[in-house]
């Protein structure tokens, strides 16, 4: 059984995640302790608890302190079964999390896996739903990972309510990870959103056209944003801003608050964007850790703009399944 410190590096959900994804796809048991000891309310949350449940449901796992609060649980996997999961976090517990946890060990189903997942589509501290969409996925598919996401309803805090299909299709072999030149910007677009109840003060209007502004004086380049309105169980906005490049795509977004002015939104998103354009990496500081189960499983290498205590403590929880991960400046290789 391997053992993980859940207090090493950065002491978060990461660690959770990762670990079951990888014992699902090694069929190797495992016991984490320390369960985000150094947060304020450590142990399990409802987003977290949700996450190795749906991986134990994919892989027949037997599991042991699996419940809100725990500090340390078992994982004990058996084989990956084609299964249709349907999962409902219950709070505005983030979407996008519960999905990184599955979609590692989900490459390995014969058959295409359809997953529901009800929760917090659009929530601090993880990826917009948009962000997985637009930047996470079609930056996998260029390797071979095929999976599409269909949002069917946001979930803001605190209400959550989300509603999200993600549909992962059968992989029979990742290709070799390289992305060291980023290539020519070619587009840049994004999506504006909140809830319909503020389309009298123009929010996602005047998110969008922040943002337009920034990126028009700051790169000179115009960027096409959708807007939409939608009938969500708590009110919220946000802003997901993404850049396709030759070799790769670049996002940025920023959430809605009450007292945060909808401008406010659009300029930390666009100046967010910004930077990592002139950083000229392949990759933004935020999917340097999404990607690293790939790039642990597939091989290869990637910069990125910045090396974030995430990626370092996801790389080592990857070192503790037999990996070879090296981080030199901001190029990680396997």
């Amino acid at each position: 059984m391997i053992e993980i410190d859940g207090s090493i590096g950065e002491g978060g959900g990461q660690i959770i995640r990762t670990s079951v994804a990888f014992s699902a796809v090694l069929q190797e048991s495992i016991r984490i302790t320390n369960i985000r000891a150094k947060r304020a309310n450590p142990g399990l949350r409802a987003q977290h608890m949700n996450a190795i449940k749906a991986v134990a449901e994919l892989c027949n796992a037997t599991t042991k302190g699996v419940e809100i609060g725990s500090k340390e649980i078992e994982f004990i996997p058996s084989e990956i079964k084609t299964k249709k999961l349907n999962i409902d976090i219950g709070t505005a517990g983030s979407i996008t999390l519960v999905l990184q946890a599955l979609m590692v060990p989900a490459i390995y189903t014969k058959e295409t896996i359809e997953i529901k997942i009800r929760g917090g589509t659009d929530v601090r501290l993880s990826p917009s739903i948009d962000y997985m969409k637009f930047v996470t996925l079609p930056i996998l598919k260029r390797f071979g990972y095929n999976a599409e996401m269909e949002v069917i309803r946001r979930g803001y805090y605190p209400a959550g309510g989300g509603v999200v299909i993600a549909r992962i299709h059968p992989t029979e072999k990742l290709k070799n990870i390289n992305l060291i030149e980023r290539g020519k910007i070619l587009s840049i677009k994004g999506i504006s959103h909140a809830h319909k109840d503020l389309q009298k003060s123009e929010v996602a209007e005047r998110q969008a056209s922040s943002a337009r502004l920034e990126i028009f004086n700051k790169l000179n380049m115009e960027s096409r944003i959708q807007r939409e309105y939608v009938d969500a169980l708590s009110y919220g906005s946000g802003l997901t801003l993404f850049a396709e490049t030759e070799n790769s795509f670049i996002g940025s977004d920023s959430l809605g608050e009450r007292g945060k002015r909808a401008e406010i939104v659009g300029n930390e998103a666009a100046e967010s964007l910004i930077k990592e354009i002139l950083s000229n990496a392949p990759l933004d500081k935020h999917m340097a850790d999404q990607i690293i189960p790939y790039l642990a499983i597939a091989g290869g290498s990637v910069r990125v703009s910045g090396i974030t205590g995430h990626a370092r403590t996801n790389v080592e929880i990857v070192r503790r399944f037999g990996f070879k991960l090296e981080m030199e400046g901001n190029v990680i290789s396997g």
